[in-house]
Protein backbone atom coordinates (compact mmCIF):
# COMPACT_ATOMS: atom_id res chain seq x y z
CA UNK A 1 0.00 0.00 0.00
CA UNK A 2 3.13 2.17 -0.59
CA UNK A 3 2.12 3.78 3.13
CA UNK A 4 -0.87 4.59 2.93
CA UNK A 5 -3.40 3.89 5.45
CA UNK A 6 -6.02 2.17 2.39
CA UNK A 7 -6.27 0.74 -0.75
CA UNK A 8 -9.67 3.18 -0.68
CA UNK A 9 -11.67 5.56 1.72
CA UNK A 10 -15.09 5.53 1.14
CA UNK A 11 -17.33 8.92 2.48
CA UNK A 12 -20.65 8.32 3.62
CA UNK A 13 -21.75 4.98 4.72
CA UNK A 14 -25.09 5.42 3.39
CA UNK A 15 -26.96 2.91 0.84
CA UNK A 16 -24.23 3.58 -1.84
CA UNK A 17 -21.05 3.43 0.15
CA UNK A 18 -22.27 0.31 2.24
CA UNK A 19 -22.59 -1.34 -0.88
CA UNK A 20 -19.20 -0.54 -2.27
CA UNK A 21 -17.14 -1.61 0.43
CA UNK A 22 -19.58 -4.62 0.95
CA UNK A 23 -19.14 -5.80 -3.12
CA UNK A 24 -15.17 -4.89 -2.44
CA UNK A 25 -14.52 -6.89 0.62
CA UNK A 26 -16.76 -10.17 -1.42
CA UNK A 27 -15.11 -9.76 -4.43
CA UNK A 28 -11.76 -8.12 -3.65
CA UNK A 29 -10.73 -9.13 -0.20
CA UNK A 30 -7.10 -8.57 -0.15
CA UNK A 31 -7.59 -4.81 -0.24
CA UNK A 32 -7.80 -2.56 2.30
CA UNK A 33 -11.37 -0.64 2.78
CA UNK A 34 -12.08 2.19 5.10
CA UNK A 35 -16.07 3.34 5.42
CA UNK A 36 -16.36 6.82 7.21
CA UNK A 37 -19.73 7.33 8.40
CA UNK A 38 -20.63 10.81 10.27
CA UNK A 39 -23.45 8.76 11.81
CA UNK A 40 -23.64 6.94 14.75
CA UNK A 41 -25.18 4.03 13.02
CA UNK A 42 -24.51 3.18 9.25
CA UNK A 43 -27.46 3.54 6.79
CA UNK A 44 -29.27 6.33 8.94
CA UNK A 45 -32.82 5.62 9.52
CA UNK A 46 -34.51 4.34 6.58
CA UNK A 47 -35.81 1.22 4.94
CA UNK A 48 -35.36 0.74 1.12
CA UNK A 49 -37.46 -2.03 -1.31
CA UNK A 50 -36.92 -3.03 -4.46
CA UNK A 51 -38.71 -5.32 -6.92
CA UNK A 52 -37.05 -8.76 -7.11
CA UNK A 53 -36.71 -8.33 -10.85
CA UNK A 54 -34.88 -5.06 -10.58
CA UNK A 55 -31.60 -6.82 -9.99
CA UNK A 56 -29.25 -9.15 -11.99
CA UNK A 57 -27.93 -12.68 -10.78
CA UNK A 58 -24.98 -10.88 -9.13
CA UNK A 59 -26.89 -8.36 -7.64
CA UNK A 60 -29.32 -10.88 -6.20
CA UNK A 61 -26.28 -12.30 -5.03
CA UNK A 62 -24.63 -9.26 -3.28
CA UNK A 63 -28.12 -8.68 -1.62
CA UNK A 64 -28.54 -12.38 -0.36
CA UNK A 65 -27.18 -12.12 3.02
CA UNK A 66 -29.16 -9.33 4.11
CA UNK A 67 -31.86 -9.73 6.59
CA UNK A 68 -35.06 -8.49 4.44
CA UNK A 69 -38.66 -8.24 4.31
CA UNK A 70 -39.28 -10.58 1.19
CA UNK A 71 -43.06 -10.62 -0.59
CA UNK A 72 -43.59 -13.30 -3.29
CA UNK A 73 -47.13 -12.82 -4.07
CA UNK A 74 -47.46 -9.45 -5.39
CA UNK A 75 -48.26 -5.94 -4.03
CA UNK A 76 -51.46 -4.13 -4.27
CA UNK A 77 -51.74 -0.32 -5.83
CA UNK A 78 -55.25 1.09 -5.21
CA UNK A 79 -56.69 4.36 -7.10
CA UNK A 80 -59.99 6.34 -7.04
CA UNK A 81 -60.89 4.54 -10.58
CA UNK A 82 -58.99 1.31 -10.59
CA UNK A 83 -57.40 -1.21 -8.40
CA UNK A 84 -54.82 -4.21 -9.21
CA UNK A 85 -52.57 -6.94 -7.60
CA UNK A 86 -49.56 -7.48 -9.31
CA UNK A 87 -47.36 -10.63 -9.19
CA UNK A 88 -43.75 -8.85 -9.00
CA UNK A 89 -42.03 -10.36 -5.86
CA UNK A 90 -40.88 -7.67 -3.93
CA UNK A 91 -38.03 -6.92 -1.16
CA UNK A 92 -37.95 -4.34 1.56
CA UNK A 93 -34.44 -3.83 3.66
CA UNK A 94 -34.47 -1.86 7.09
CA UNK A 95 -31.19 0.57 7.52
CA UNK A 96 -30.56 -1.27 11.05
CA UNK A 97 -30.57 -4.89 8.96
CA UNK A 98 -28.02 -3.32 6.38
CA UNK A 99 -25.75 -2.06 9.42
CA UNK A 100 -26.00 -5.35 10.65
CA UNK A 101 -25.01 -7.42 7.90
CA UNK A 102 -22.57 -4.89 7.33
CA UNK A 103 -20.86 -5.42 10.20
CA UNK A 104 -20.80 -9.10 10.26
CA UNK A 105 -19.43 -9.13 7.03
CA UNK A 106 -16.52 -6.13 6.85
CA UNK A 107 -13.34 -6.93 8.53
CA UNK A 108 -13.22 -5.28 11.56
CA UNK A 109 -10.97 -2.29 10.82
CA UNK A 110 -13.60 -0.84 8.33
CA UNK A 111 -15.94 0.66 9.49
CA UNK A 112 -15.53 4.19 11.25
CA UNK A 113 -18.95 5.70 12.80
CA UNK A 114 -19.22 9.21 14.70
CA UNK A 115 -16.28 10.62 12.39
CA UNK A 116 -17.11 13.81 10.93
CA UNK A 117 -15.41 14.54 7.51
CA UNK A 118 -13.45 17.65 7.48
CA UNK A 119 -11.92 17.79 4.12
CA UNK A 120 -11.58 15.29 0.99
CA UNK A 121 -8.74 15.01 -1.26
CA UNK A 122 -7.84 13.00 -4.12
CA UNK A 123 -4.89 11.32 -1.56
CA UNK A 124 -7.00 11.28 1.40
CA UNK A 125 -9.66 12.23 4.29
CA UNK A 126 -9.36 15.20 6.84
CA UNK A 127 -11.18 14.23 10.03
CA UNK A 128 -12.87 16.91 12.30
CA UNK A 129 -10.78 15.47 15.50
CA UNK A 130 -7.58 16.16 13.45
CA UNK A 131 -6.77 12.62 11.91
CA UNK A 132 -5.94 11.97 8.33
CA UNK A 133 -6.87 8.77 6.56
CA UNK A 134 -4.46 8.42 3.49
CA UNK A 135 -6.07 6.28 0.38
CA UNK A 136 -4.99 5.14 -2.83
CA UNK A 137 -8.57 6.32 -4.07
CA UNK A 138 -11.38 8.08 -2.42
CA UNK A 139 -15.17 7.59 -3.08
CA UNK A 140 -17.45 10.40 -1.84
CA UNK A 141 -20.92 8.99 -1.36
CA UNK A 142 -22.55 11.18 0.94
CA UNK A 143 -25.99 11.77 -0.86
CA UNK A 144 -27.39 14.53 -2.97
CA UNK A 145 -26.62 18.01 -2.46
CA UNK A 146 -28.87 21.10 -3.20
CA UNK A 147 -28.08 22.56 -6.55
CA UNK A 148 -28.92 24.99 -9.10
CA UNK A 149 -27.88 23.25 -11.77
CA UNK A 150 -30.62 20.24 -11.71
CA UNK A 151 -34.36 21.01 -11.76
CA UNK A 152 -37.62 19.34 -10.50
CA UNK A 153 -39.71 18.34 -7.58
CA UNK A 154 -39.38 16.45 -4.42
CA UNK A 155 -40.95 13.62 -2.80
CA UNK A 156 -41.49 14.22 0.93
CA UNK A 157 -42.76 11.06 3.15
CA UNK A 158 -43.23 10.03 6.66
CA UNK A 159 -42.94 6.60 7.73
CA UNK A 160 -44.17 4.53 10.75
CA UNK A 161 -43.79 1.44 12.10
CA UNK A 162 -46.68 0.09 14.04
CA UNK A 163 -47.15 -2.53 16.40
CA UNK A 164 -50.83 -3.83 16.25
CA UNK A 165 -52.05 -5.96 19.47
CA UNK A 166 -54.24 -8.13 17.40
CA UNK A 167 -53.00 -9.93 13.83
CA UNK A 168 -53.53 -6.64 11.15
CA UNK A 169 -54.66 -8.98 8.65
CA UNK A 170 -52.38 -7.27 5.79
CA UNK A 171 -50.83 -9.87 3.71
CA UNK A 172 -49.23 -8.49 0.80
CA UNK A 173 -47.62 -4.49 0.05
CA UNK A 174 -49.79 -1.60 -0.99
CA UNK A 175 -47.07 -0.01 -2.84
CA UNK A 176 -49.72 2.77 -3.76
CA UNK A 177 -53.03 3.86 -2.56
CA UNK A 178 -53.56 7.30 -3.71
CA UNK A 179 -57.68 6.94 -2.85
CA UNK A 180 -56.62 9.48 -0.19
CA UNK A 181 -57.03 13.33 0.02
CA UNK A 182 -55.39 15.24 -2.97
CA UNK A 183 -54.97 17.97 -1.72
CA UNK A 184 -51.92 19.60 -1.51
CA UNK A 185 -50.20 20.46 2.33
CA UNK A 186 -51.04 24.17 3.18
CA UNK A 187 -48.02 26.37 1.89
CA UNK A 188 -45.93 23.67 -0.38
CA UNK A 189 -47.56 24.47 -3.72
CA UNK A 190 -48.75 21.58 -5.43
CA UNK A 191 -48.50 17.68 -4.62
CA UNK A 192 -49.53 14.28 -5.63
CA UNK A 193 -50.17 11.81 -2.70
CA UNK A 194 -50.13 8.10 -1.58
CA UNK A 195 -49.82 5.69 1.30
CA UNK A 196 -47.40 2.97 1.01
CA UNK A 197 -47.80 0.23 3.16
CA UNK A 198 -45.67 -3.15 4.36
CA UNK A 199 -46.66 -5.85 6.66
CA UNK A 200 -43.68 -6.33 8.16
CA UNK A 201 -45.03 -9.73 10.15
CA UNK A 202 -48.12 -10.67 11.83
CA UNK A 203 -48.63 -7.84 14.20
CA UNK A 204 -46.27 -5.14 12.27
CA UNK A 205 -47.03 -2.81 9.71
CA UNK A 206 -44.77 0.04 8.32
CA UNK A 207 -47.19 3.04 7.07
CA UNK A 208 -45.74 5.54 4.90
CA UNK A 209 -47.65 9.17 3.55
CA UNK A 210 -45.61 10.26 0.68
CA UNK A 211 -46.42 13.00 -1.98
CA UNK A 212 -44.87 14.88 -4.76
CA UNK A 213 -44.28 18.12 -3.74
CA UNK A 214 -42.80 21.42 -5.39
CA UNK A 215 -41.23 22.46 -2.20
CA UNK A 216 -38.30 20.17 -0.02
CA UNK A 217 -40.75 20.79 3.31
CA UNK A 218 -41.58 18.11 5.75
CA UNK A 219 -44.40 19.59 7.88
CA UNK A 220 -44.10 16.43 10.55
CA UNK A 221 -47.30 17.31 12.39
CA UNK A 222 -49.39 17.24 9.15
CA UNK A 223 -47.71 14.00 7.88
CA UNK A 224 -48.66 12.26 11.32
CA UNK A 225 -52.17 13.14 11.68
CA UNK A 226 -52.84 12.03 8.05
CA UNK A 227 -50.97 8.57 9.14
CA UNK A 228 -53.35 8.57 12.19
CA UNK A 229 -56.22 9.42 9.85
CA UNK A 230 -55.44 6.35 7.57
CA UNK A 231 -54.99 3.54 10.46
CA UNK A 232 -58.34 4.81 11.26
CA UNK A 233 -59.77 4.23 8.22
CA UNK A 234 -58.12 1.19 7.70
CA UNK A 235 -59.22 -0.29 11.05
CA UNK A 236 -55.33 -0.60 12.29
CA UNK A 237 -54.42 0.47 16.37
CA UNK A 238 -51.85 0.09 18.27
CA UNK A 239 -48.60 1.65 19.10
CA UNK A 240 -45.62 3.08 17.30
CA UNK A 241 -42.18 1.96 17.73
CA UNK A 242 -40.20 3.53 15.21
CA UNK A 243 -40.19 6.34 12.46
CA UNK A 244 -39.02 7.84 9.50
CA UNK A 245 -38.80 10.96 7.85
CA UNK A 246 -36.98 12.12 4.04
CA UNK A 247 -36.89 14.26 1.32
CA UNK A 248 -35.70 12.76 -2.10
CA UNK A 249 -35.22 14.72 -5.89
CA UNK A 250 -37.80 13.75 -8.48
CA UNK A 251 -35.40 15.40 -11.28
CA UNK A 252 -37.14 16.58 -14.62
CA UNK A 253 -34.17 18.21 -15.94
CA UNK A 254 -30.97 20.52 -15.79
CA UNK A 255 -27.17 20.72 -16.84
CA UNK A 256 -25.93 17.64 -15.45
CA UNK A 257 -21.91 18.14 -16.40
CA UNK A 258 -22.29 21.59 -14.34
CA UNK A 259 -23.96 19.32 -11.52
CA UNK A 260 -21.09 17.07 -11.70
CA UNK A 261 -18.30 20.08 -12.18
CA UNK A 262 -20.47 21.88 -8.77
CA UNK A 263 -19.25 19.32 -6.45
CA UNK A 264 -16.17 18.15 -8.08
CA UNK A 265 -13.36 17.24 -5.96
CA UNK A 266 -10.25 16.80 -8.24
CA UNK A 267 -9.00 13.15 -8.07
CA UNK A 268 -11.88 12.09 -5.99
CA UNK A 269 -14.96 9.33 -7.21
CA UNK A 270 -18.65 10.11 -6.79
CA UNK A 271 -21.00 7.72 -6.60
CA UNK A 272 -24.62 7.87 -4.43
CA UNK A 273 -27.08 10.16 -5.01
CA UNK A 274 -24.40 12.94 -4.94
CA UNK A 275 -23.40 11.42 -8.31
CA UNK A 276 -26.49 11.62 -9.88
CA UNK A 277 -27.15 7.62 -9.94
CA UNK A 278 -30.70 8.12 -8.70
CA UNK A 279 -33.83 6.99 -10.75
CA UNK A 280 -35.13 10.87 -11.57
CA UNK A 281 -39.28 9.92 -11.27
CA UNK A 282 -39.41 7.10 -8.52
CA UNK A 283 -36.50 8.12 -6.55
CA UNK A 284 -35.46 4.43 -6.17
CA UNK A 285 -32.08 3.97 -5.63
CA UNK A 286 -31.22 0.20 -4.36
CA UNK A 287 -31.01 -1.43 -8.15
CA UNK A 288 -28.68 1.61 -9.45
CA UNK A 289 -26.64 1.08 -6.39
CA UNK A 290 -26.29 -2.31 -6.28
CA UNK A 291 -24.82 -2.09 -9.88
CA UNK A 292 -22.48 1.08 -9.43
CA UNK A 293 -21.40 -1.48 -6.06
CA UNK A 294 -20.56 -4.53 -8.50
CA UNK A 295 -18.95 -2.09 -11.04
CA UNK A 296 -16.37 -0.87 -8.69
CA UNK A 297 -15.64 -4.09 -7.34
CA UNK A 298 -15.11 -5.20 -10.92
CA UNK A 299 -12.08 -2.52 -11.64
CA UNK A 300 -10.72 -1.40 -8.23
CA UNK A 301 -7.19 -1.33 -9.02
CA UNK A 302 -6.99 2.10 -11.03
CA UNK A 303 -5.55 5.04 -9.14
CA UNK A 304 -8.03 7.79 -7.85
CA UNK A 305 -8.37 10.06 -10.98
CA UNK A 306 -9.17 6.96 -13.21
CA UNK A 307 -11.49 5.50 -10.55
CA UNK A 308 -13.00 9.24 -10.64
CA UNK A 309 -13.24 9.52 -14.29
CA UNK A 310 -14.94 6.09 -14.62
CA UNK A 311 -17.32 6.94 -12.30
CA UNK A 312 -18.42 10.16 -13.45
CA UNK A 313 -18.46 8.63 -17.32
CA UNK A 314 -21.01 6.11 -15.74
CA UNK A 315 -23.06 8.74 -14.35
CA UNK A 316 -23.18 10.69 -17.69
CA UNK A 317 -24.29 7.51 -19.07
CA UNK A 318 -27.09 7.19 -16.74
CA UNK A 319 -28.41 10.72 -17.22
CA UNK A 320 -28.58 10.02 -20.53
CA UNK A 321 -30.23 6.57 -19.76
CA UNK A 322 -32.91 8.22 -18.06
CA UNK A 323 -33.98 11.18 -20.36
CA UNK A 324 -37.49 9.41 -20.73
CA UNK A 325 -37.93 9.21 -17.34
CA UNK A 326 -37.17 13.06 -16.74
CA UNK A 327 -39.27 14.54 -19.31
CA UNK A 328 -42.25 11.92 -17.49
CA UNK A 329 -41.50 14.19 -14.38
CA UNK A 330 -42.01 17.33 -16.37
CA UNK A 331 -45.34 16.27 -17.66
CA UNK A 332 -46.47 14.95 -14.10
CA UNK A 333 -44.87 18.67 -11.87
CA UNK A 334 -45.99 20.87 -15.09
CA UNK A 335 -48.91 19.58 -16.94
CA UNK A 336 -50.77 17.71 -14.43
CA UNK A 337 -53.26 19.81 -12.10
CA UNK A 338 -51.79 18.94 -8.28
CA UNK A 339 -55.42 17.51 -7.17
CA UNK A 340 -55.48 15.52 -10.39
CA UNK A 341 -51.63 14.32 -10.59
CA UNK A 342 -52.82 10.52 -9.24
CA UNK A 343 -54.57 10.16 -12.77
CA UNK A 344 -51.03 9.85 -14.71
CA UNK A 345 -50.40 6.99 -11.82
CA UNK A 346 -53.93 5.56 -12.26
CA UNK A 347 -53.48 5.05 -15.93
CA UNK A 348 -49.79 4.04 -15.90
CA UNK A 349 -50.81 1.05 -13.36
CA UNK A 350 -53.28 -0.35 -16.22
CA UNK A 351 -50.17 -1.43 -18.45
CA UNK A 352 -48.68 -4.78 -18.41
CA UNK A 353 -46.76 -5.53 -16.07
CA UNK A 354 -43.75 -6.12 -17.66
CA UNK A 355 -43.47 -2.76 -18.76
CA UNK A 356 -43.99 -1.75 -15.31
CA UNK A 357 -41.18 -3.77 -13.46
CA UNK A 358 -38.94 -2.11 -16.36
CA UNK A 359 -40.28 1.29 -15.67
CA UNK A 360 -39.11 1.04 -11.85
CA UNK A 361 -35.98 -0.49 -13.02
CA UNK A 362 -35.29 2.76 -15.53
CA UNK A 363 -35.10 -0.18 -18.02
CA UNK A 364 -38.25 0.38 -20.43
CA UNK A 365 -37.82 -0.70 -23.73
CA UNK A 366 -38.52 1.83 -27.16
CA UNK A 367 -41.68 -0.12 -27.47
CA UNK A 368 -42.85 0.11 -23.93
CA UNK A 369 -41.96 3.80 -23.35
CA UNK A 370 -44.40 4.74 -26.52
CA UNK A 371 -46.60 2.64 -24.69
CA UNK A 372 -46.94 4.59 -21.83
CA UNK A 373 -47.27 8.12 -24.54
CA UNK A 374 -49.69 6.11 -26.86
CA UNK A 375 -53.85 6.47 -26.13
CA UNK A 376 -55.92 9.14 -23.74
CA UNK A 377 -53.47 11.20 -22.33
CA UNK A 378 -53.08 11.46 -18.73
CA UNK A 379 -52.96 15.10 -18.55
CA UNK A 380 -54.31 17.86 -21.32
CA UNK A 381 -52.33 18.48 -24.47
CA UNK A 382 -52.72 22.22 -24.02
CA UNK A 383 -50.69 21.75 -20.87
CA UNK A 384 -48.16 19.27 -21.65
CA UNK A 385 -46.71 20.80 -24.49
CA UNK A 386 -46.22 23.98 -22.15
CA UNK A 387 -45.14 22.10 -19.50
CA UNK A 388 -42.12 20.46 -21.73
CA UNK A 389 -41.13 23.46 -22.98
CA UNK A 390 -40.43 25.37 -20.02
CA UNK A 391 -37.76 24.61 -16.84
CA UNK A 392 -39.35 23.27 -13.63
CA UNK A 393 -37.84 25.30 -10.38
CA UNK A 394 -34.03 24.52 -9.37
CA UNK A 395 -33.60 21.92 -6.84
CA UNK A 396 -31.45 24.27 -4.58
CA UNK A 397 -33.19 24.60 -1.59
CA UNK A 398 -32.38 22.30 0.90
CA UNK A 399 -35.33 20.62 2.63
CA UNK A 400 -36.77 22.03 5.66
CA UNK A 401 -36.90 19.05 8.43
CA UNK A 402 -40.37 20.71 10.54
CA UNK A 403 -42.30 23.56 9.44
CA UNK A 404 -43.84 25.24 12.48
Amino acid sequence: MSGRDCDIAIIGGGLSGGLIALALARHRPELTVRLVEAGAQLGGNHRWSWFASDLSPAGTALMADFRRAEWNDGYHVCFPGHQRKLDTAYRSLASADFAACLHRELPGDTIMTGQEVAAVDADGVDLADGRRITARAVIDCRGFAPTSHLEGGWQVFMGRHLRTPQPHGVADPIIMDATVDQHAPHGNGGAYRFVYVLPLGAHDLFIEDTYYADKPDIDRSMLSSRIDQYQQQMGWHGEPVGFETGVLPVITGGDFRAFQDEHHIAGVAVAGARGGFVHPLTSYTLPIAVEVALAVAQDADPPGDQMAAKLDAMARRHWSAMGYYRFLGSMLFGAARPEERYKVFERFYRLSPDLIERFYAGRSTIAQKLRVLVGKPPVPVHRAIPALLSSSPPLSNSPRKDIP
